[in-house]
């Protein structure tokens, strides 16, 4: 789908319109008042209340400080899952908005209190028609998508336990407001870091016969693994291998003996993912065994690619169409990362995206995990009413 802006109508559900000021005080809230990976005490306990409060049956403690809460309808039929993640950043907020952050070095810096506030809102207003439901719906608020990969720690606690299918939303500052964007197959990356440490035998400057220079062969190690997607990877697919980090050596005038390196590899399909490791094992080797150089690289595995179930992407464009019309469609794979893909390896999985750039800026001119994010708080309206809508066409007759 485009990334730019057309003419659209859409059509927010009334239920969900007549709580816009509500939704709106509640993603303001927890945006106030951000917790990391699993410190999400005070969300998780506003979440567990609130969910008690429209008549489900409430789990805490799920995934160590996540919640669960189930709505049962009268009638047989599917069990599906809707989830939302509840952790921050520990970045500082650098804004002047009303709603600024009052934890120090802690933000949410990604949508994620936005994502809360939708999926209470959609828990309230189906809460009241569950007479009429078929199957039953859980709310899964998880915490830790940033880190620690949250949703494994969901997952051994039994979240899924019975479940059938699930969905999941981001708020998206790369898509217009008033777009849905969801894709079958690939849609995110798998998230590999790499540690790299380049062991010379350091000498004088002056004097570099009898030395092994690692930032040498550091520099080599650095310009060697560009050739990887380059030259390894059919350029009809997509991988990204990068050196963010590096540092070593300790005076203008002393060979190094050390380089230390850190960066991320992301691919999206495992044989892809396979390919590259073993570039990158045998360039560091050759790269070694060629400078003299000992280089221990390690590659520790991330979050999977998370694959979208086509079936499902077809019942969530679907929906979406009935919100934004001809604002929903196809959105092009990228290579950021979500643990959301555990919960889509054990069961059909959907991922789909909402478009929240803010009023004055294009899409992507505010990006996420910045100190100034911010959404199109007008995008909770459409995300809550995708939810509510995708209850409907699942568990409503």
């Amino acid at each position: 789908m485009s990334n730019g802006k057309t003419r659209m109508a859409i059509k927010i559900r009334p239920e969900i319109e007549g709580m816009a000021d509500e939704i709106v005080a509640m993603r303001r809230d927890f945006h106030m008042h951000p917790e990391e990976g699993f410190q999400e005490l005070r969300t998780a306990g506003i979440v567990a209340q609130k969910l008690r409060e429209f008549g489900l049956e409430v789990r805490e403690n799920v995934g160590r400080t996540g919640v669960v809460g189930d709505l049962k309808g009268a009638l047989s039929g599917p069990n599906v899952a809707f989830r939302a993640d509840m952790d921050a950043l520990p970045i500082r907020e650098n804004s002047d908005v009303p709603y600024k952050s009052r934890n120090e070095g802690v933000m949410h810096a990604c949508g994620h209190d936005g994502h809360t506030a939708m999926l209470l809102a959609v828990a309230e207003v189906l809460s009241k028609q569950k007479g009429r439901m078929r199957g039953s719906l859980r709310f899964i608020f998880q915490p830790s998508e940033e880190k620690d990969g949250g949703a494994t720690y969901m997952i051994d606690d039994g979240c899924l336990d019975g479940i059938e299918q699930i969905y999941g939303a981001h708020l998206w500052n790369y898509i217009a407001f008033g777009r849905i964007g969801a894709s079958a197959g690939p849609v995110l990356a798998a998230t590999d870091s790499l540690r790299i440490a380049v062991r010379g035998v350091a000498g004088h400057g002056a004097i570099p016969q009898g030395t092994v220079d690692a930032i040498v062969a550091g520099s080599a190690l650095v310009g060697a693994l560009q050739t990887v997607v380059s030259r390894n990877v059919d350029p009809m697919q997509s991988a990204v291998v990068s050196i963010g980090k590096i540092a070593g050596g300790d005076n203008h005038n002393v060979i190094a003996s050390l380089v230390e390196m850190e960066g991320t590899v992301r691919t999206l399909s495992e044989d892809i993912r396979r390919t590259v490791k073993e570039r990158i094992l045998a360039i560091a080797d050759g790269v070694g065994k060629t400078y003299g150089a000992e280089i221990d690289m390690g590659i520790e595995k991330g979050y999977p690619a998370l694959v979208n179930d086509a079936k499902l992407v077809e019942k969530l464009v679907a929906a979406a169409k009935e919100v934004v019309g001809e604002g929903a469609g196809r959105i092009s794979p990228g290579m950021g990362g979500e643990d959301f893909a555990y919960y889509a390896r054990k069961i059909p999985g959907c991922f789909f995206f909402v478009g929240s750039s803010p009023p004055g800026f294009e899409p992507g001119e505010l990006p996420h995990h910045c100190p100034h994010f911010d959404i199109d708080e007008r995008a909770l309206l459409v995300g809550a009413s995708v939810f509510v809508q995708l209850a409907e066409d699942l568990l409503f007759d």
